[in-house]
């Protein structure tokens, strides 16, 4: 399955015009809907959770909309896989250029939560301003680990091409390349784990968000640009936001509330785009119980 799985990715974007592997994603992601009942028990958790106030019927409608897009997404990588620069240009449109463009050569992070677009943004943004620097986690399947990372760095301008270290690597020498004038494509808004965490309110409920964002922004003077991949029509747009002022502060967690009351707002305008399969509130308070159902 490692070898066909991509191979057959392969074939249906070579075969398919976008919009019709568009909807082949679709009809994969309703598939999935109805096959992955402990993801849709994660998700359906997560969004009572942060939406105590939605009914049940609401949430579902969030959650099947989720899959499909989810679904479109996975097709629609083969794009960034194996397009060529000009056909992941036409994928995704950039927004809000005229906040990030000031920046360039200078030490700025673009924060990239976890909406679902978040993969095609990031190759988008190596086509336009490589070299950048960015994070990853690897995928337990080798080739697919290989392809994903090849994607993420196949395009070069004057021969530099984008560095991708894994989170193994520690953050090192993350801080030199963004010291160095990279742009720093960075998500920090999934539960790593209560190390370098704190417990900071999403949606009200407390969940354990990493402090990497104003640690970073203060060890290398960053200015923080928000950039959020949303899918739009039968593309997708990543938007710059306004560099944050005033950031980071001297008070830890109220700035780590500032960067989680922004995804908040975020999601409100497009729930069903945001990664709700993930375990979001996994670890707890000490001696919290958890929230989740053994799935």
């Amino acid at each position: 399955m490692s070898r066909l799985g991509p191979a057959l990715l392969w074939l249906l974007w070579r075969l398919l015009p976008r919009a019709a592997l568009a909807g082949c994603g679709s009809a994969l992601g309703e598939l999935i809907f109805h096959l992955a009942p402990s993801r849709r028990r994660i998700a359906r958790t997560n969004l009572r959770l942060c939406f105590p106030d939605r009914s049940e019927a609401d949430i579902r409608r969030i959650i099947r909309a989720q899959f499909r897009a989810l679904g479109r997404v996975t097709l629609l990588e083969a794009v960034s896989w194996w397009g060529s620069r000009a056909e992941v240009e036409a994928l995704t449109r950039f927004e809000g250029m005229e906040h990030m463009t000031p920046h360039l050569g200078q030490p700025v992070i673009w924060l990239a939560p976890h909406f679902l677009g978040l993969n095609i943004g990031g190759v988008r943004v190596t086509a336009e301003f490589a070299p950048i620097v960015s994070l990853y986690s690897r995928i337990k399947n080798p080739r697919l680990d290989r392809l994903m990372l090849h994607a993420r760095t196949r395009f070069e301008h004057g021969g530099r091409h984008s560095l991708m270290y894994s989170r193994q690597d520690g953050i090192k020498p993350v801080v030199k390349a963004i010291r160095q004038g990279l742009p720093f494509y960075y998500l920090p808004d999934m539960d790593y784990g209560a190390r370098d965490a704190v417990f900071a309110p999403f949606f009200g409920v407390p969940a354990a968000t990493i402090t990497g964002l104003p640690r970073l922004a203060r060890a290398t003077g960053a200015v923080v640009i928000p950039a959020i991949t949303r899918q739009e029509g039968g593309g997708f747009v990543t938007r710059f936001y306004p560099a944050w002022e005033r950031y980071p502060t001297d008070d830890l967690d109220a700035d780590v509330r500032r960067m989680n009351a922004f995804i908040e707002d975020r999601i409100r305008e497009m729930p069903e785009q945001y990664f709700w399969l993930h375990k979001r509130f996994k670890t707890r308070p000490p001696g919290a119980p958890s929230l989740y159902e053994e799935t």
